[in-house]
């Protein structure tokens, strides 16, 4: 009698040990889903950045002989995995812990960044001339080529972070952490995979091309597409520099006490959304990017201005001082 009713104690103690498991197991797999909702959230709100970043890293394997573009990626792809988790993830995690109000000044600079870089790109094509260097005949080699890469990787990734890190700022330190991290992997398996096609997708159709009818048509769509998809994505790239980095100054500036700028492009926005009946969301969408591309567009010729009056004038002196002394 005492051993059966030592047995049900037992019994009823492990039936009570699975219950709690089975309750921890749930709530691990609802912290995981809250995890994977966040990190899409907050990864669509960097998603300008993102088109920007796979815009801009294919010009980097342009010339290139075929059988080196896929390679170059990939060792551009785990540039950019060293920036997120060896430099950008430990210090936006240390400045939300300690000293989150920096946060917005940091990332009002990366705009204003982007808001230069932008403008450069709308300044050469206007002036009908190529960004220096751009002429030079002799490719640069792989090392200083994916060196290249991988700092201009480290400003938009840190774009990217940051931008996420401010969507989930309210949220525990290590949801935070394992957030920003999905977000890493994600946006760079996403960034360089798409690249990977782009690149390869001439090849492709050089050998479809070599097939009969449709198949082949289809390939010699693809060659001479190619120039074009770069082209569109150049453009576009050049767009959503404009734009992120504008909308990150207008919703800074919101939050660091200048509200006049964010409160008139908000009137105007509703006011579009308002008259459009059906079509609201997307025309109220329109007129906050277009807003947010001519106040990226202004500040960036503000920093061009600024530069070309500083450092490029520095730059001439210093030349026309050593050819004197030569």
């Amino acid at each position: 009698m005492l051993t059966s009713w030592k047995d049900r104690r037992v019994a009823g103690g492990l039936v009570a040990l699975l219950d709690d498991v089975a309750v921890l197991a749930r709530a691990a797999a609802a912290s995981i889903d809250d995890v994977g909702v966040a990190a899409a959230k907050a990864g669509a709100k960097a998603a300008g950045v993102v088109i920007d970043d796979t815009a801009v890293t294919p010009q980097y394997v342009r010339g290139l002989a075929a059988e080196r573009e896929i390679p170059i990626v990939k060792r551009i792809a785990v540039g950019s995995l060293r920036n997120k988790f060896l430099i950008i993830l430990p210090a936006i995690l240390l400045l939300s812990q300690f000293v989150p109000w920096l946060l917005t000044p940091i990332l009002m600079l990366g705009g204003a960044y982007l808001c230069y870089e932008g403008t450069e790109k709308v300044w050469a094509r206007i002036a009908h001339h190529d960004a220096p260097g751009a002429g030079d005949k002799q490719a640069p080699d792989e090392k200083t080529l994916i060196s290249g890469a991988v700092r201009t990787d480290l400003i938009l990734s840190a774009e990217i972070m940051v931008i996420t890190l401010n969507e989930v700022i309210d949220e525990p330190f290590w949801s935070r952490l394992a957030i920003l991290a999905l977000v890493a992997v994600i946006m760079t398996v996403l960034v360089y995979g798409v690249v990977g096609l782009i690149v390869k997708m001439d090849d492709a159709g050089l050998r479809l091309s070599q097939h009969s009818g449709a198949v082949a048509a289809l390939g010699r769509g693809l060659v001479k597409g190619m120039p074009r998809v770069l082209t569109v994505l150049t453009v576009v790239g050049t767009a959503a520099m404009l734009w992120v980095g504008g909308h990150i100054l207008l919703v800074g500036s919101d939050e660091l006490g200048l509200r006049f700028l964010y409160d008139a492009v908000h009137h105007v926005e509703q006011a579009a959304h308002d008259a459009t009946g059906p079509l609201g969301g997307l025309v109220g969408w329109l007129v906050n990017t277009v807003a947010s591309a001519i106040l990226g567009l202004i500040v960036g010729a503000l920093v061009v201005m600024v530069i070309t009056l500083t450092l490029h004038r520095k730059s001439k002196k210093a030349a026309r001082a050593d050819t004197a002394s030569g």
